[in-house]
C-alpha cells in the first residue's frame, strides 16, 4: 500500500529508520521496536492524501483536518478591519497537516509573525503564539484570511505559496509540524455550514457559502 508522504518528513522517517537499523544490528529489541513506533507515527503525521473537492458553486471547505473550537464573530480581521466570521480549527498531532485553499482566488499578503508557543487550542494562542498569515481575495473581491499558528509543540510553520499567486481551492498551501491550529476569517454574510465540535477534513469539508 502506498501512503503519500509530505517531503517536509523524510528527514524524520530517514531517522527513525536509522536508529531501528542500529539497534536491530545492536540486537536490542526494545530500541528497535521504540524506534518502529516513533516511525510509524511520523509516517502517520506526514501523510498527504489526494484529495477531491467538492466543486459546489461558492463554498469553502476547510483549510485544515481537526475539530472546530470556536465560530464566533469578529470585529476586524489580521489585514483589515471589516467584521467577519472566524473560524478556528486544531489540529491533534494524530490529524493530517496539510493545510489546503479554502476557495480559488489570488494571494495578496503573506505575514509571518514570531511570538509564543502556548497549546493551540487556547484561545490566547490566535493573538500571541508565532503564525503566518495569508490573505486572499476572490474573483468576486471577497476577503479571506487564514492563519497558520503554531502550538505548544508545533514549533514550526511551512508555507508554500507567495504573494501574487493565484491558487485554486482545495490545493496544498502549507503544513505545521506537530499540533497546531488554523483560524481562517470569512466574509461576515458567509453562511457557515459547521458548529463548534464538528470534526473537518482540509478541502473536503464544506463549512460555509460565499454569498
Amino acid at each position: 500500500m502506498h501512503i503519500p508522504i509530505a517531503r517536509q518528513g523524510y528527514p524524520f522517517i530517514a531517522g527513525g529508520l536509522a536508529g531501528i537499523a542500529l539497534f536491530f544490528w545492536l540486537d536490542f529489541p526494545l530500541g528497535w521496536g521504540i524506534f518502529g513506533l516513533l516511525t510509524l507515527f511520523v509516517i502517520s503525521f506526514f501523510r498527504d492524501p489526494e484529495r477531491q473537492s467538492p466543486q459546489e458553486e461558492g463554498a469553502v471547505l476547510s483549510p485544515a483536518d481537526g475539530r472546530i473550537l470556536l465560530v464566533e464573530e469578529k470585529e476586524m480581521t489580521p489585514f483589515s478591519t471589516r467584521s467577519a466570521i472566524k473560524i478556528s480549527i486544531f489540529m491533534s498531532v494524530f490529524n493530517c497537516h496539510v493545510n489546503r485553499i479554502p476557495v480559488s482566488g489570488k494571494i495578496e499578503k503573506v505575514f509571518y509573525r514570531t511570538g509564543k508557543f502556548y497549546s493551540a487550542n487556547l484561545d490566547r494562542a490566535s493573538a500571541q503564539n508565532e503564525q503566518n498569515a495569508l490573505l486572499l481575495f476572490t474573483k468576486e473581491g471577497h476577503e479571506i484570511s487564514m492563519v497558520q499558528v503554531a502550538g505548544l509543540i508545533a514549533r514550526r510553520i511551512v508555507c508554500w505559496v507567495n504573494q501574487g499567486e493565484t491558487i485554486k481551492r482545495g490545493e496544498r498551501f502549507g503544513l505545521i509540524r506537530f499540533g497546531s491550529r488554523v483560524d481562517l476569517y470569512l466574509p461576515a454574510s458567509t453562511r457557515i455550514r459547521i458548529q463548534r465540535g464538528d470534526k473537518v477534513k482540509a478541502g473536503l469539508t464544506i463549512i460555509g457559502e460565499l454569498p
